[in-house]
């Protein structure tokens, strides 16, 4: 299961069938799994946010979001965007579809002209964040009952 798996495609969400297999996926792996309150995972942002999907052949098997953000990160200037709700199904993890899902947020950004991208990434997630090139900021703490850190990358 190493290793880039060439199958994966990921792409924009472009119809509410899409917007609902995603927020499948987070149900799974956020309120199932992780036990985040749904009232948490879902929020208002997702109505304004580009989603992506990852896609194996006709299965979605993982999604993020980017979040125009409304003023710059404390110390930052310019326009930002936040990435989040990354989730990928536990049985296709390992095979480089976070980094496509990543990628293809971070392409929006450039495209969108964003100076930079933070992100609050699970402890648990930080070194995949950290070979994307982000850098932790300030403290640890607490969101949805797990440590997190916040993380940032100029674009």
């Amino acid at each position: 299961m190493a290793g880039e798996n060439e199958s994966i495609l990921v792409k924009p969400i472009e119809s509410e069938g899409e917007l609902m297999q995603a927020l499948a996926i987070r149900e799974i792996v956020f309120i199932e799994e992780q036990s985040v309150p749904e009232s948490m995972e879902r929020d208002a942002d997702d109505a304004q946010a580009f989603h992506v999907l990852a896609m194996e052949g006709k299965h979605a098997i993982g999604t993020g979001r980017l979040v125009m953000l409304p003023e710059a990160p404390k110390d930052e200037t310019g326009s930002w965007g936040r990435v989040g709700r990354m989730a990928v199904l536990q049985s296709n993890r390992k095979g480089g579809t976070g980094s496509k899902l990543l990628t293809a947020l971070e392409a929006e950004a450039k495209k969108r002209k964003l100076v930079g991208i933070m992100l609050h990434a699970q402890l648990s997630a930080m070194e995949f964040y950290k070979r994307h090139g982000y850098e932790p900021h300030g403290a640890v703490f607490e969101e949805a009952g797990m440590p997190h850190l916040e993380m940032k990358k100029k674009l």
